[in-house]
């Protein structure tokens, strides 16, 4: 099983409502910083980033 680091923005300060990430190598784990034991979101990368293009525009 693959052991993800997760960060949380710098944004974030020290809230505990915030959304963490995971990156790895081929995709992007994303959670809710209150539930941290709770199931993940994964995206690959170019699913993440197309959303990422959509929602900036």
């Amino acid at each position: 099983m693959q052991t993800l680091n997760w960060l949380k923005s710098s944004y974030s300060g020290d809230g505990s409502n915030c959304v963490e990430i995971a990156p790895s190598p081929t995709t992007l784990h994303i959670r809710d910083s209150k539930t941290p034991a709770t199931p993940h979101l994964t995206f690959l990368h170019s699913t993440w980033t197309h959303f990422l293009t959509q929602v900036r525009q």
